[in-house]
């Protein structure tokens, strides 16, 4: 039955919003992604550590294909997280890079100059302590792995001191994240990339070309750049150029400018009303007037068309990535079987004291270090409200390594077990002690606001 106000509300749906809305309030919390992220991290842990270990790992190597005739196409499970799911959350993350750097934090070349310098020094720094430690062998292709800093941990670290920080040190830690990823992107494409099938990669080539025609031809829809950018990420995979980089390439080919004008969207609505109002007057049950349900539709489409293709992508898939697939590969990768026994050694082997070493001294000295010397030595200056204090708890946060720092550590090290192991154990230690370190320094630094 409908309301005075035309509303219908079914029979349970009020017990269920009661449910929902705080679940709801609870996702949309800027901190429940890294504290999900932190679950599914000690899950993975105790699940590799336990007499389910052989279980886990075995689920894991399980190929799973598909088949098209004699052609036949199967990764295991793990190469499907980190391959095809991970190129879901690169996508969102291009996603994110393009709006910054056109109309975000980044678009001013005066205002981001300070964020990508410390980015900068927050990714050399780690990489030469890293190589400082393991200067030949094998051990030396992980000097990718501390450059990362993982965006959904530091920030969620950073909010749980709500007030206590300006929001300027917020926005510092959002665009230094957001140059980090960047470069990480680079680094994973350049040098972490398998040997170039030059036939695979003119496909790449080609396919990125046809997402640029769809951007530049004023296509929308969002259903042929999901086709194309489907086998740009099979011809990268086939290139031996990481699949993933395909989510990047296809966010940036993706539409930044909507079709309507807000005030052209506005007057649209204006004379869809009045034409809905009309059309009610000769029959207001929506299921047998298809002029109404027309009207309707044409309205839904101008709410599509009003906004850009690359924000609504991104604002729809944010969640599902964040609270979807970030989790799931914490569950695939941060499962490493430990004799806790022996941590203290674990920590002693050169691999995780580079990791380690380079998240835990050489995020702070390049973070907070590139900043002092800017502002020393330039015309640039800090945020307003902003202090080299808050400075160098964010860099210290920026030791949290997690996500992209295992993703590069699986390239780094694959079919490389022990070694990978060592990477991990640097990276699971350094990120709980910087997370902790940050927290508390700044926790330190700052006071609540007295009450208004």
């Amino acid at each position: 039955m409908a309301n005075e106000e035309g509303i219908y509300t079914a029979r349970w749906e009020h017990a269920f919003d009661r449910i929902l809305s705080p679940l709801e309030e609870f996702i949309h919390r800027q901190t429940t992604s890294g504290i999900l992220l932190m679950i599914c991290a000690v899950i993975a842990l105790v699940v590799a550590n336990s007499p389910l270990s052989e279980s886990y790992s075995h689920f894991l190597h399980t190929k799973v294909g598909v088949g098209f005739g004699d052609y036949k196409f199967s990764l295991t499970i793990h190469h499907w997280i980190n391959e095809l799911l991970m190129a879901a959350f690169f996508f969102v993350m291009g996603l994110e890079l393009k709006r910054e750097l056109l109309v975000g934090e980044l678009a001013s070349p005066r205002q981001a100059m300070l964020p990508i310098i410390a980015a900068i020094g927050g990714a050399v720094v780690p990489a030469l302590i890293y190589v400082m430690i393991n200067w030949s062998g094998d051990a030396i292709h992980g000097w990718g792995i501390p450059m990362a800093t993982d965006i959904a941990f530091a920030i969620g670290a950073l909010s749980l001191l709500g007030a206590r920080v300006p929001k300027t040190l917020v926005t510092f830690l959002i665009a230094l994240a957001i140059v980090d990823d960047l470069l990480a992107v680079g680094v994973i494409a350049l040098f972490y990339s398998s040997d170039i099938n030059l036939t695979a990669l003119g496909l790449a080539a080609l396919f990125t070309a046809i997402l640029g025609f769809l951007n530049l031809g004023g296509i929308r829809r969002s259903l042929p750049y999901a086709i194309v950018a489907a086998f740009l990420w099979m011809a990268m995979l086939g290139a031996g150029v990481h699949a993933t980089i395909a989510g990047v390439i296809a966010a940036f080919m993706m539409p930044i400018r909507p079709k309507f004008e807000p005030t052209t969207f506005i007057q649209r609505v204006k004379t869809n009303t009045a034409q809905m109002e009309a059309s009610i007057k000769e029959n207001p049950d929506i299921m047998h007037n298809s002029r109404l349900r027309s009207l309707v539709a044409s309205l839904e489409e101008g709410a599509h068309l009003v906004q850009a293709p690359a924000q609504r992508l991104e604002h729809g898939l944010h969640l599902p990535v964040a609270y979807i697939v970030i989790p799931i590969f914490a569950l695939a990768n941060a499962g490493i079987p430990l004799d806790f026994s022996d941590f203290g050694q674990y920590l002693q082997n050169p691999i995780a004291m580079g990791v380690a070493g380079g998240l835990l001294l050489g995020k702070p000295l390049g973070i907070a270090g590139f900043t002092w010397l800017t502002v020393k030595f330039s015309d640039i200056e800090l945020p307003r409200g902003l202090n080299m204090k808050h400075i160098f708890g964010v860099s210290m946060l920026g030791g949290i390594g997690f996500t992209m720092s295992i993703f590069i550590a699986d390239l780094g090290f694959a079919g490389q077990t022990e070694d990978l192991v060592m990477a991990k154990t640097g990276i699971l230690a350094a990120s709980a002690i910087a997370g902790l370190t940050g927290y508390f320094w700044l926790r330190s630094q700052t006071r609540e606001p007295a009450p208004t």
